[in-house]
């Protein structure tokens, strides 16, 4: 009983992680997808992003992620991390920024699921 209770809880950990575990999380990816060139200062969850999934102040290094993405699927919560590091290094969503972020293996599916979560919820898309 105890094995099962502590594999469910590390179930939810990932799906619900701290602002730590996402600061960890960020790096993670910097290191494996942008040779460790994006060093964000602080990832955190916010409650009063309703219309972006994310967000980064590169003058400050941080990144804000909306707090509706608790719960879905880890890899699509990497994808807004990646979204948003990439920011870090590129401000705007020209060809560069794309082509960074598209080292994410699962950039293009992330965002088909962002999208059609989006539409069900409220009929137009969002953005990150």
């Amino acid at each position: 009983m105890r094995r099962m209770l502590d594999r469910l809880a590390a179930k939810e950990q990932r799906r619900r992680p701290s602002d730590d575990d996402l600061l960890d999380r960020a790096m993670d990816l910097s290191n494996r997808y942008l040779d460790g060139r994006a060093t964000p200062t602080s990832v955190r969850w916010v409650e009063n992003q309703l219309h972006r999934w994310g967000s980064c102040t590169p003058d400050h290094g941080t990144i804000r992620l909306s707090a509706r993405l608790r719960g879905m699927p880890a890899w699509v919560v990497d994808y807004v991390i990646m979204h948003e590091l990439v920011h870090l290094l590129v401000p705007s969503h020209g060809p560069r920024f794309w082509a960074l972020v598209e080292r994410y293996p699962r950039a293009e599916r992330a965002r088909g699921f962002l999208e059609g979560f989006s539409m069900a919820a409220s009929g137009s898309p969002e953005e990150c």
